[in-house]
């Protein structure tokens, strides 16, 4: 049961090329940030990367982006800082993009993590985005069929954990990270503390260790310190 790993690299060495990663994180918060670093310099191609955002060019997904690490992004807001290299592969035919409303990619993780392999939703009838899409009336309104998303891997962020994996997430960590922790073969988390098993009050747990395979430690504040610096 004991799921440290020494380092980042050790912890994303086997994710192999044309994996699906399921990568945390709202804008800056709850973004793996360790973890995506370490998946650029281990180099794996073809990714298939499900996120709620790309970030900055230097920043979250968009640096394997920007390194020709994915092949395929899924997501809800891919503008930012990093827009025109994205649309500049998208137009090359080197990258493909699935734009998801908000809401449904967290429900469509969340169903992947439940066993649930499809549901209907009224969001995005009638849109570019649904076009294709099965359609079916219910009560009166139309709904749009969509697929659960499931991960190879999920790279997410949490505040705590105990030696086993259960998770304690700080405020807006709690975004994406939980349903993603869920959906994954592999979960790994970077966390600011592992604690022993028993610290962490059943009522703080929202990631059960049934969901987390492995665990790293990152020192946020130097972290933030660095941030301050650039």
């Amino acid at each position: 049961m004991q799921k440290k790993y020494e380092n980042s690299a050790k912890a994303v060495a086997d994710i192999e090329n044309g994996s699906t990663v399921l990568v945390g994180g709202f804008g800056g918060s709850g973004l793996p940030t360790e973890l995506i670093t370490a998946l650029m310099e281990q180099g794996a191609k073809n990714l298939t990367v499900v996120s709620n955002n790309i970030g900055a060019v230097s920043d979250g997904v968009a640096k394997l982006i920007s390194n020709g690490q994915v092949s395929k992004i899924i997501c809800s807001f891919p503008v930012g800082p990093h827009a025109e290299e994205l649309v500049q592969l998208l137009e090359s035919g080197r990258i493909e993009l699935e734009l998801v409303p908000q809401g449904t990619l967290a429900e469509r993780i969340r169903a992947g993590g439940a066993g649930v392999g499809a549901f209907y939703t009224p969001t995005g009838v009638e849109t570019e985005l649904g076009e294709g899409k099965e359609v079916r009336e219910i009560n009166g309104k139309k709904h749009l069929l969509e697929y659960a998303i499931t991960g190879d891997y999920a790279l997410i962020k949490a505040n705590k954990a105990d030696r086993w994996g259960n998770l304690v997430y700080n405020k807006a960590q709690r975004n994406f990270n939980p349903v993603m922790a869920s959906a994954a073969t592999i979960t790994i988390a970077e966390v600011e503390e592992i604690v022993e098993v028993g610290e962490i009050s059943a009522e703080e747990i929202v990631s059960p260790s049934i969901y987390v395979h492995r665990l790293i430690t990152v020192d946020t504040k130097e972290e933030r310190r660095v941030a301050g610096n650039e």
